[in-house]
């Protein structure tokens, strides 16, 4: 049995898959599943999919929904019961992992602890550029001083958080150097999944897009007295550029009613109460 599985959440978008898969093959570690959690893609995604099966280069599962609006946490839900190990890794489909990202969720794992990173936001021009020579090269590791430049000019497509992208070992120095602790990223965590299942998975009444989900998830989590840990600057990944989502305002609604139960075990999650 594997390790770890990778679970990645996608809706079309083949190309953005098609390097993310590319970084995984050049992983430092490389005992994980890949769980594809797909929101109803269409033929093109499955075919594209099934193509990587008969490579076997990576261990894939592909998880899939009807295209019925946006059920991310539905998807989610239903690849944590497909999950073939203890340990869960999540990242969006938008996000292309370093190549020490897995290796740095799971050497870092520890017990009753959720994991989060950040990722650093390329710009639509280096987001453009990218292909799967420059992922196997490793040359879209080494961005930085381009990352800085973009980062500094704050354009509208610009780069932006160049500092995420710079690893730095040392546990004393990282909280030394970095900004206050934040939130869990839902492309950017990991846990125990026996810490999940505590909690009843991702809550399905969040429906549509940013806002709420990974919140919602760390609110429950800190309920349940699960420990919340940085890996900022270790497990690192390079968001790939799309025009800003537009959040969903039933979700904000729907959050506001809940933020402050203080019930842990959603009602609509991995079992519906």
């Amino acid at each position: 049995m594997k390790k770890a599985s990778l679970i990645i959440s996608v809706y079309n978008k083949i190309r953005n898959l098609e390097l993310i898969f590319t970084a995984l093959t050049i992983q430092s570690f490389k005992d994980f599943e890949v769980i594809i959690a797909d929101d109803g893609s269409g033929i093109e995604m499955k075919n594209f999919i099934s193509g990587w099966m008969k490579k076997g280069e990576l261990d894939l599962k592909h998880v899939w929904q009807e295209d019925d609006g946006f059920r991310k946490n539905k998807i989610l839900n239903e690849c944590i019961r497909k999950s073939a190990t203890d340990y869960l890794i999540f990242i969006d489909g938008d996000c292309i992992p370093h190549s020490d990202f897995v290796k740095a969720h799971y050497l870092n794992r520890d017990e009753n602890t959720v994991l989060f990173g950040r990722r650093v936001y390329l710009g639509k021009t280096i987001s453009d550029s990218l292909t799967v020579d420059k992922i196997l090269d490793k040359s879209y590791q080494k961005l930085n001083l381009r990352l800085i430049k973009e980062s500094v000019n704050r354009s509208i497509e610009g780069s932006n958080n160049a500092e995420e992208g710079i690893i730095i070992k040392n546990k004393i120095a990282r909280k030394l150097l970095l900004k206050s602790n934040v939130g869990i990223l839902g492309s950017n965590f990991s846990l125990q999944k026996k810490l999940l299942e505590a909690i009843n998975g991702f809550d399905e009444n969040f429906i549509g897009p940013g806002y709420g989900e990974d919140t919602d998830v760390e609110r429950r989590l800190r309920l349940y007295k699960a420990k919340v840990s940085s890996i900022r600057n270790l497990a690192i990944q390079y968001h790939i550029y799309h025009p800003k989502t537009i959040e969903a305002h039933n979700n904000k609604v729907y959050y506001d009613e809940i933020k402050n139960d203080k019930e842990y075990f959603c009602r609509k999650g991995l079992t519906i109460s």
